[in-house]
């Protein structure tokens, strides 16, 4: 029965409507609060860091993708980004959980099955973590002394996180959470996948350039309130790898709402008043949301829905063998 309701094109539909309204709930409110911050902005900030924003989200795409593709599961990359960008979305309903099953659903549309898809997810949540702390550790001590005594454990936790990236270290971690869900068959799948270490490095690869871009919109923000430009580089880029990173791992505040806001406010302190970091990170959230619900929106147009959705197998064949 739920297998049919899944497979119906019309439950389909609805499911993404609710997805793209409650993503449109959410812009809402940003807007509503960061309306009149907007009106003192220069008349390029806000494009600019919206533009900024979605390049970021194409590199964890390409880092997601990669990931995918080197547990056997390769993908076109508008395909890839369907999947994603819509599947994202669901981080706007209460607790995030939902834009990691999204994605998995979405990808065994197109024949990954859920196994395989959710490793993926899992695994691209990990070097997301690990790579936005080590950005963190590198780009917050730039700011000042102070800076790097109140997150030294950041500093600690980075290069640890990054060890952990080696793929026997993830194959392990992999086979060692399947271990109690054995005596189910697609769960126990994940005990025999190997990660690759190309796809693992073409994954931190991508996910280093995205911070480029992301930093890059944080940064443009401070800026436009009055920051320094040079003295704001460290604060920016390292306060928003860390909150973006602290607000993904507290899964039940929607995208972060509150976690990222926090830590960047007090990030930014060194450069800007309280007031104009609260403009930020408000402004911040804002030009996010545009850029989710912009590339999802593109997703949709830019890929064809897949022919009969919802009727993906529930197995696969053979997984990869030992990594590179």
């Amino acid at each position: 029965m739920l297998s049919r309701l899944r497979g119906n094109r019309w439950v389909r539909l609805a499911l993404l409507v609710v997805v793209f309204a409650c993503a449109g709930w959410a812009l809402r409110a940003h807007w509503a609060q960061a309306r009149e911050a907007v009106v003192d902005l220069p008349l390029w900030a806000l494009p600019a860091a919206v533009l900024a924003g979605m390049a970021g989200l194409t590199a964890q795409m390409l880092a997601w993708r990669s990931l995918l593709g080197g547990l056997g599961s390769p993908l076109p990359v508008p395909v890839a980004a369907r999947i994603m960008f819509v599947g994202q979305l669901g981080k706007y309903l209460p607790g995030s959980v939902w834009a990691f099953v999204a994605q998995v659903e979405l990808a065994r549309d197109r024949e990954v099955p859920r196994t395989r898809g959710a490793v993926a997810t899992l695994l691209a949540v990990a070097v997301t973590v690990a790579v936005g702390l080590a950005v963190a550790a590198v780009a917050l001590p730039l700011a000042s002394d102070g800076a790097a005594r109140r997150w030294w454990w950041v500093l600690a936790a980075a290069p640890v996180l990054l060890a952990c990236l080696h793929p026997r270290v993830l194959g392990f971690g992999v086979r060692t959470a399947a271990r109690p869900f054995r005596r189910f068959r697609e769960v126990a799948e994940a005990g025999r996948i190997d990660v690759r270490g190309r796809a693992v490095a073409a994954a931190v690869g991508w996910t280093v350039l995205a911070w480029a871009p992301l930093g890059a919109h944080a940064w443009l923000l401070t800026w436009a309130v009055g920051g320094a430009p040079l003295a704001s580089v460290g604060p920016a880029v390292g306060g928003y790898a860390l909150a973006w990173t602290l607000g993904l791992l507290v899964v039940f505040a929607p995208a972060g709402l509150g976690v990222r806001e926090a830590v960047l406010v007090v990030a930014l302190a060194p450069v800007v008043d309280a007031g104009a970091a609260l403009v930020v990170a408000v402004l911040s959230r804002l030009v996010m949301t545009v850029a989710d619900i912009a590339w999802a929106g593109l997703s949709v147009l830019l890929s064809p829905a897949p022919a009969g959705a919802g009727t993906a197998p529930e197995s696969a064949p053979d997984l990869p063998g030992r990594p590179d």
